[in-house]
Order: C-alpha cells, then structure tokens, then sequence
C-alpha cells in the first residue's frame, strides 16, 4: 500500500458502474484486447492509485495514461455519463508533471501569445479585420502557422467576421497534456479577449474552449455555417469530371465531446457527394500530441481507416481539425493513395466560388 493519491474528482471517479459498454469503442482495447487499455480498466487503475493500492508512478499506470489517445469515444455510450476524458486529463495532469519528458516543447512555446504571432507573420493566415457583429474568428496557434488557408477561407465566405492576430492559444494542448489549470486559463484568457461568438475551425479547441467559456459563446464552423448560410450560393465543387466524392474524418473531441457531427455531413451534401465511411468517428491517430510522442500507436491506429480508404472511391477527405489534417494527409500519403485532404472550410470557400 502507498500513501492515497487525491487526483481525481471523487464524484467523476464513483459514476463508473464498470458495465463494459465502452470496451468495443476504445480504439486501443480494440488493438490490443487488453482490460488495461480499455477506458473500464483505466478507471480500475485509477481508482487504485486514489486508494493507494497503485502507486503514481507505476510503470503499468504510466504507460496507460500515455497509452490513450483521450478520443472520448467512450463516452457517448456511457449509461452512467462518465466524464472519462476530465479524468485522463486530471491523471496526466500530475502523473505526467513527475515526467516532464513526456511535455512537448512546442506546448511550452505558445503559452505566451507573441510565439505564436512572430511565427505567423511570415504565413499568408487571415490578416486583421474587424466585422460588423460581435463575431470573432478563433485562429488557432499551430493551424494559423500550418494550414493558413483555412482562416483565409473562413474570411472569404463570412466577411463580417472580426479576425483579431494578436490572440494566443486555447490552451487546448496543455489541458490534454497535463496542464489542466494552465490550459483552462489560457482559455478564460481567450474568451476574454474575443468578445461574443468566437468561430472555431479546429474541433479539439472548440471543445476545450466550450467547456471554459461556455457553449454558448463557441461555435464551430459547421455550425455557424449552417446556421448563416453564405451569402454566395453553395454550388458542388467537381474532381475528375465528376461531382466530388467527399469523405469526412471526424473530430473526436468535436463529435464525443460537443456532439457536433450532422452539421458537418449537412454542408458536404451541400457541396459534393457524401460518401459516409465506416470509420468516420473513430480516432485518427493524431489525438493532439498523441501521434508525436507515440508515431508508431499512431499509425496503428489509423490501419483500420487506411484499409477503408483504400477501398473506397473517395476524391476528398474532408476534415475539422488540424491535427487530424496532419495526421490523414501524411498517412494518405504513406500509403500513395490518389486522394485529396482539405479542411471543410477550404472546400466551402471552393463552393462558393463553383
């Protein structure tokens, strides 16, 4: 026995009835068929180590706490309404402190917002305007510095939204990192600055962001597009001769954690054909940092998809997240396969130009 560990919210730890109906959506128990790797059997392991039966530090628990990709698929299917992903976070959030090496340094690098702003001085991302509504374009640190188009496009089709450069980080990867209080702040921080609705095109940040300032002041592309349809006419955009094929890959924190999934299907069939995959919901593998601090996990987990798509005659993946933007466009191209990825707001930014 070790001294108890107060690291989680009793009353988060206590709603697990342990009934199993998470098991076949985890992505790593379906890999590895492991009790340990599955969400019931990490909540085992988290209660031992707040009883003291566990120590902190064991290599088992340790590697657990790495091991998931903190997806939350569990969650929609859970009857008792576990809040597994606050766990996960509030355990990395001191076991991960007593190994720093597991913190990536590019978390510590946009902490303070003037990183993130001399790095996107140098890339074309959407340049500062001020709308005509209480509206503001969240611009993301490592999207605005790697897919600038997709605020640009943001800005083409909705005019009257504010776009604001001086702004930092959600704090959307510290929160999922370990730094759960850090990356809370940030967020307040966020919601201070940008006042009313705050547009959001990366689904992770979306949901980090809601769960801090509230729902009702985050919107996500989709949904705002949905619900402020262009002014331009949406007309389907075409590859090949043909009206596109369009694939959509999921945020999981978007469709677990804010439910947002039909507003992003509902523009698709908008602007091409949908073609629903099987695998649509299921992580991609990028789960934040999950696919830099564990590549080979990763690409594992992606095998499933990669069969997928390998089988089906898609010209588009079509994507809400820049991490998974990363994540498909380099497994796509692993596996030299003739298909085009671009975020939703990129192809609505096309289609209105058709």
């Amino acid at each position: 026995m070790t001294e108890p560990t107060a690291v989680f919210e009793p009353d988060l730890l206590n709603a697990c009835i342990a009934c199993g109906y998470c098991l076949p959506t985890c992505p790593t128990y379906r890999l590895t068929g492991d009790e340990a790797s599955s969400p019931r059997g990490r909540i085992t392991l988290m209660r031992g180590i707040q009883n003291g039966d566990i120590d902190i530090d064991d290599p088992i628990a340790v590697e657990q706490s790495s091991q998931c990709l903190a997806c939350r698929a569990c969650e929609p299917v859970c009857p008792a309404g576990v809040q597994y992903g606050r766990l996960v976070e509030q355990w990395r959030g001191v076991a991960w402190k007593r190994r720093p090496v597991k913190m990536l340094a590019t978390a510590a690098a946009v902490r303070r917002s003037w990183p993130v702003r001399l790095g996107a001085m140098v890339v074309p991302h959407a340049r500062p305007h001020v709308g005509t509504g209480e509206t503001n374009l969240m611009l993301g640190c490592f999207e605005r510095l790697l897919y600038p188009k997709v605020s640009r496009s943001v800005c083409e089709v909705y005019p009257e939204i504010s776009v604001d450069p001086s702004q930092g980080c959600c704090g959307a990867l510290h929160a999922h990192n370990g730094e759960l209080e850090v990356g809370e702040e940030m967020a307040q921080q966020l919601g201070d600055q940008l006042s009313g609705t705050i547009v959001s095109t990366a689904g992770g940040c979306a949901a980090h962001l809601a769960s801090v300032i509230g729902r009702d002041r985050v919107k996500e592309f989709s949904e705002y597009a949905i619900e402020h349809p262009p002014t331009h006419p949406l007309t389907p955009i075409e590859r090949h001769s043909r009206v596109a094929r369009i694939a959509i890959q999921d945020s999981c924190h978007l469709r677990n954690g804010l439910g947002v999934a039909d507003d992003i299907r509902s523009l698709v069939r908008m602007i091409g054909t949908l073609v629903e995959l099987r695998t649509a919901g299921d992580c991609c593998g990028a789960a934040g940092s999950y696919s830099l601090l564990r590549p080979r996990d990763a690409r594992r987990v992606f095998d499933e998809k990669r069969e997928e798509l390998a089988e089906t005659d898609v010209d588009i993946i079509v994507v809400v997240n820049p991490g998974c933007y990363r994540q498909v466009k380099a497994e796509v191209a692993r596996a030299s396969l003739p298909i085009e990825v671009a975020h939703l707001a990129e192809l609505v930014a096309e289609a209105t130009r058709s």
